[in-house]
């Protein structure tokens, strides 16, 4: 069932809602950047995520095909989500990083489920011979 749920950056700059349902799956990827901030990530659409404060917080990092806007918080470094644009996901989605949801248990992020995604090799539609450090 998908519930609305806060969210935030490190230092509360940047606040955001998102409406959600983490049973549906979360993902991590073994890409550079995702590999390096240890992002965990859930897609969303559009009209399902809202930016309530820190949009002058925010800074976009676009590296590779740049169709992926990676954003942090220029305070504070928190990666709390990003955004792109993809056909096969209804256009315009958010992936939201789910460690920078506010109000979920941890038992809930338990029993999330993960896909792992091959972004260093562009095989978005297999997982990584190794994920174990994902």
């Amino acid at each position: 069932m998908k519930k609305r749920h806060a969210g935030s950056c490190h230092c509360g700059a940047v606040r955001f809602e998102v409406d959600l349902n983490l049973q549906r799956g979360t993902f991590k990827c073994n890409c550079s950047i995702c590999t390096k901030v240890r992002n965990w990530l859930a897609t969303v659409k559009k009209e399902e995520f809202r930016l309530l404060e820190g949009e002058e917080a925010l800074t976009d990092y676009q590296f590779g095909a740049r169709r992926l806007h990676h954003l942090f918080c220029r305070h504070c470094g928190v990666h709390p989500f990003g955004w792109g644009e993809a056909p096969d996901l209804g256009g315009t989605f958010y992936a939201v990083n789910v460690n920078c949801l506010d109000d979920v248990e941890d038992a809930d992020l338990a029993a999330a489920p993960v896909t792992y995604l091959d972004g260093r090799n562009d095989s978005w539609k297999s997982p990584p011979k190794e994920t174990r450090h994902l």
